[in-house]
């Protein structure tokens, strides 16, 4: 079997493994809604239900829309982004670690949409006692934003890369 593949089976795995286990934790240990301090100021575990996309969009929608959207587009995602994996190159070792970080994140999100019709989220940072708070989060939204992250640094690479053969050419 290809490297990619190990790869994207491992990677995925693991992610999936790491997100439900936490969002087990967080359930068995915490009531919705409560919130623990983690770092004064900065980090708390707070257990949240997000039944909307990413930062709450979209929760207002019907649940007979919303509940087959959020479990549609995942799905719809998870083979697209396969289908482009088998185009990747077995030695491009960042895009195979991106797109398994984010198939790795979008099964642990889906999971849960497909298990209880809303995502668990629980880290929680914030500025100050009564600042600005980021968008609750979870192990898997993690995984999906350090692959995309990664994906953004691959293509900066490869157009790099690109553009000086490129530019080589017209010498």
């Amino acid at each position: 079997m290809k490297r990619k593949y190990l790869m994207l089976i491992f990677i995925s795995i693991v992610v999936v493994i790491v997100d439900q286990i936490t969002k087990i934790m967080v359930t068995d240990r915490f009531r919705l809604g409560d919130s623990v301090e983690v770092i004064a100021g900065f980090f708390s575990l707070t257990y949240v239900r997000n039944t909307g996309a990413a930062f709450g969009m979209l929760n207002s929608w019907d649940p007979a829309y919303r509940i087959p959207f959020f479990i549609s587009v995942p799905i719809i995602a998870l083979v697209a982004i396969l289908f482009v994996f088998r185009k990747v190159s077995d030695k491009d070792f960042l895009l195979s670690t991106a797109l398994s970080l984010v198939v790795g994140g979008a099964a642990g999100n889906l999971i849960d949409r497909v298990r209880l019709n809303y995502v668990i989220d629980f880290f929680d940072f914030y500025w100050g006692v009564n600042g600005p708070h980021f968008a609750v989060f979870n192990v898997a939204d993690a995984a999906i934003s350090v692959g995309v992250f990664f994906l953004i640094i691959d293509i900066f690479k490869k157009d790099k890369t690109t553009g000086q053969a490129n530019a080589s050419d017209t010498d």
